[in-house]
C-alpha cells in the first residue's frame, strides 16, 4: 500500500477581486496565480461562459453514439486540455515547484489548486495535457506516470477547515429514483459491500450477518432530502454516498443542477441543491451536536435509460465544501454507469484500507482509463479536498487502525470455532474437520495482513517505535494463533509460539523502554519453558528451569517492574488501566523471576493492581476486558502450577 509520505505537496491559489459568486467566465477576467516563492502572475481563462457550457455539452455521450459525435467528443477533449495546459504552463512557478516536489522517485505529487471564484468550479482542469516542459509533455498530465500527479481542488477561506480522519468508518448510501426511474443501486450497494467485507465480523446465521453489514453500512432507499438530514443528525456517518437523478432548475434565472431526490412521503421529484444538501449532511441532533461527514460522495444520473451517463455533479460539491465537508468527490461531466460502479469499488475500497486518499484518486483515473477506454471518464472525476498539517500522521493512524480491525475480524471467527471466550473451567469441545480447513486459511490471511503491515514502516533500526509496535503486535497475533492450534497441529502451535517470541525480541530491540514488550517477552519465554504438557514434567524439573529462568531475567523483571511504578503515577484513564494489567501480569510471573518464595506478597500486590484496573476500567471496559483473556489464558492455555494460583485471584477479583 502507497504511504502518505511519499507524497508532495504544490498549491496553486488563483484569485481575483470581488465576491465568490456573482461572475461570468470571460478572457477579460483577470485571475491572479500565486504558487511557491515565485511572484504572483496574471492570467485569463480563455472562455466565455456560453462558450464553454457549448464545450461541456459535446463532452456528453450521445444515446446514439455514431463515428462523428465520437470523434467530435474526443476531438473535443483533446483541445480543452491543451487549452487548459497552455494556461497552467503559463504560471513558471508550478513547472519550478514541480520539479522540485518529484526529486524522489515514486513519489506521487499532490496539486491543490485553491479557488474562491465559483465559475472556476466549472473549468475541467482535469483534463489538462501536459505543456512543453511539463512531465509527460503531449499526454494528459494527471494520468501520466513519469511524475504520479494527483490533483484536487479547494475553497480558499480564512482559517483551515477541521478534519479528523480517523474515525471508525461508518458508510450512509443514499440512493433515490422519483417517478420510477431507474439508478444502479444494485452495483453501487454490491460495490460498497464488497469494501467493507473484511471488517464485517463472520457469522454463519445470515441474519446476524446482515445485523453485521448494517454496523458499518446504512442503506436509504428512495431517499429524502428529510430522511438523510435525520439520519444525519442522529448517527455519526464518516463517508456518505449518494446515487440520485441530476435535474436542472432555474434560480434567479440561471440554469443549475441539483439533485432529483424523493419529495418527502411521495414519490414526487425534489429537486435539492448544493445548499440544502450541505445543511442536510451536517445536521445537528437535539443537544446541538452536529456529525459532519469526513468524505461525501456523488454520482447523479439524468435518465432513467438502464445505459445512460452519470451528469454533473461539480458544481454542487464546490458548494458542499464551501459549507465545510472536508473531502467531496464527484463528476464534474457525463459518467458512464459502467465506469460509476468502477469507482465505488475503487474508491472506497481504497479508503477503508486506509490508503492515503491522494494515492486512491491517482490510481482511481489510472483504473478508469484502462478499464473503460472507450470514454473520458477518468477526467471527469473532481475532488475537493482538506489537508490539514497533520494529515499524513492521521492517515498514518487510521491504516493501522483498519489493520488491527480487519485482522481482529478474523481473530473473532478463529476464537469462536477454538473456543478460546470461555470462561475458566467450562470445557473447549472438539473442532469439526470443516473448522479445521477453516481456520488454516483465516491464519494464513492474518500473517499476510501483519507481513504487510510490517513491511510499510521502513527501517528496523533501533529507536523506530513504530516498527516496535508492529512487532509487538505481531507478537501477540502469533501468541492467539498458538492457542488456536493447540487443538489441531502440536508442530504449528509450537511454531507459532516460537515466532511470537522471536517478534517481542524484535520489538525489545527497537524499543528497550516499552514495558508491555518486556512484559511479554518475560511471559512467552516462561510459557515455552514451564507451561504443561500433555505428557507432564516432573516438579523437580519445571522449579529448575523456572530458577534458570530467574537467573537469566530476573533483574529485567525487576527493572520492568520499577519502570511501570514510575510510569503509573504520570498516567490517566485508559492508559493508566493498561499499566495496571500489566502490573498484576508482572506479579504473576513473578513466580518464576522472583522466586517461588515470593509467592503470597506477589499474590498480595497482585489483587491490589487487580482492583485498581477493575476502578480505572468503569468508562472503557476494554482494558478489563483484555486482563481477563489474559489470565483466563495462564489457566486455560498454559497452566503451571507456579502461577495457576495467581491466575485463580486474578480472575476472581477481575470479575468482581
Amino acid at each position: 500500500m502507497r504511504e502518505a509520505s511519499a507524497i508532495s505537496s504544490v498549491k496553486l491559489e488563483l484569485l481575483r477581486s470581488g465576491p465568490a459568486h456573482n461572475q461570468l467566465l470571460s478572457p477579460l477576467t483577470s485571475y491572479i496565480a500565486l504558487c511557491g516563492s515565485d511572484g504572483p502572475v496574471t492570467l485569463n481563462m480563455p472562455f466565455e461562459q456560453r462558450q464553454l457550457l457549448s464545450r461541456l455539452q459535446r463532452l456528453r455521450y450521445q444515446m446514439d453514439r455514431t463515428q462523428t459525435s465520437e470523434d467530435q467528443r474526443q476531438s473535443e477533449l483533446r483541445d480543452l486540455g491543451d487549452v487548459i495546459g497552455k494556461v497552467l504552463g503559463l504560471v513558471p512557478g508550478l513547472l519550478s515547484e514541480l520539479g522540485s516536489a518529484s526529486s524522489t522517485n515514486g513519489r506521487l505529487v499532490h496539486l491543490r489548486l485553491v479557488m474562491s471564484a465559483f465559475e472556476l468550479g466549472m473549468v475541467p482542469f482535469e483534463t489538462a495535457i501536459a505543456a512543453e516542459g511539463f512531465p509527460g509533455a503531449g499526454s494528459p498530465l494527471f494520468l501520466q506516470t513519469r511524475m504520479p500527479i494527483c490533483v484536487t481542488r479547494e475553497f480558499r477561506r480564512g482559517r483551515p477547515l477541521p478534519i479528523e480522519w480517523n474515525r471508525e468508518p461508518r458508510i450512509l448510501f443514499a440512493f433515490a429514483a422519483p417517478d420510477g426511474l431507474y439508478v444502479p443501486a444494485e452495483s453501487h450497494l454490491q460495490a460498497l459491500r464488497e469494501a467493507i467485507d473484511p471488517w464485517v465480523r463472520i457469522e454463519e446465521d445470515p441474519k446476524a450477518r446482515v445485523e453485521e453489514v448494517k454496523k458499518h453500512l446504512t442503506v436509504l432507499p428512495n431517499a429524502s432530502l428529510e430522511q438523510i438530514r435525520t439520519l444525519c443528525a442522529s448517527g455519526e456517518f464518516t463517508h456518505v454516498h449518494i446515487l440520485a437523478h441530476g435535474k436542472s432548475f432555474r434560480h434567479c434565472g440561471e440554469e443549475r443542477y441539483g439533485l432529483a431526490l424523493c419529495a418527502e412521503g411521495g414519490t414526487a421529484v425534489d429537486v435539492v441543491d448544493g445548499e440544502r444538501l450541505a445543511i442536510a449532511l451536517i445536521a445537528s441532533d437535539p443537544l446541538g451536536h452536529s456529525h459532519r461527514p469526513t468524505l461525501v460522495s456523488l454520482a447523479t444520473c439524468d435518465s432513467g435509460n438502464i445505459d445512460s451517463p452519470l451528469t454533473p455533479g461539480g458544481s454542487i460539491a464546490h458548494e458542499l465544501h464551501a459549507a465545510g465537508i472536508p473531502w467531496v468527490i464527484a463528476s464534474q461531466f457525463p459518467l458512464w454507469m459502467k465506469a460509476s460502479a468502477v469507482a465505488v469499488r475503487e474508491l472506497y475500497s481504497g479508503l477503508l484500507k486506509g490508503a492515503d486518499p491522494r494515492w486512491v484518486l491517482y490510481e482511481l483515473r489510472q483504473r478508469l482509463r484502462t478499464d473503460v477506454p472507450e470514454t473520458h471518464d477518468w477526467a471527469s472525476i473532481v475532488a475537493y479536498s482538506t489537508v490539514s498539517r497533520d494529515f499524513e500522521q492521521q492517515v498514518s493512524q487510521f491504516r493501522d487502525q483498519q489493520t488491527r480491525r480487519r485482522i481482529e475480524v478474523k481473530f473473532d471467527r478463529i476464537d469462536e470455532l477454538v473456543g478460546a471466550n470461555n470462561e475458566a473451567g467450562v470445557e473447549r469441545l472438539g473442532l469439526t474437520e470443516a473448522q479445521k480447513q477453516e481456520l488454516t486459511p483465516l491464519s494464513t490471511a492474518i500473517r499476510a495482513d501483519l507481513e504487510s503491515w510490517r513491511a510499510e514502516s521502513g527501517c528496523v533500526t533501533p529507536g523506530n517505535t513504530e516498527m516496535a509496535y508492529r512487532f509487538g503486535i505481531s507478537g501477540a497475533c502469533e501468541k492467539r494463533l498458538g492457542i488456536a492450534f493447540n487443538q489441531i497441529d502440536e508442530s504449528a502451535e509450537q511454531r507459532a509460539y516460537e515466532a511470537c517470541r522471536d517478534f517481542y525480541f524484535q520489538a525489545w530491540k527497537l524499543d528497550p523502554c516499552n514495558h508491555w514488550v518486556i512484559t511479554q517477552c518475560l511471559a512467552i519465554r516462561a510459557i515455552l519453558a514451564l507451561r504443561e504438557d500433555e505428557e507432564g514434567r516432573p516438579t523437580d524439573r519445571i522449579e529448575q528451569e523456572a530458577r534458570q529462568l530467574a537467573a537469566d531475567y530476573g533483574v529485567i523483571w525487576q527493572a520492568v517492574r520499577q519502570v511501570v511504578d514510575w510510569r503509573i503515577c504520570n498516567l490517566s484513564g485508559r492508559e493508566q488501566a493498561y499499566a495496571y494489567s500489566t502490573q498484576a501480569e508482572l506479579d504473576l510471573l513473578g513466580t518464576v523471576y522472583a522466586g517461588a518464595a515470593s509467592g503470597e506478597a506477589l499474590k498480595g500486590q497482585l489483587v491490589l493492581n487487580c482492583k485498581a484496573l477493575r476502578e480505572r476500567s468503569v468508562t472503557n471496559a476494554q482494558p478489563l476486558v483484555s486482563a481477563r483473556r489474559q489470565f483466563r489464558r495462564y489457566l486455560q492455555d498454559w497452566p503451571s502450577p507456579l502461577w495457576n494460583d495467581l491466575a485463580s485471584a486474578a480472575l476472581e477479583h477481575l470479575s468482581q
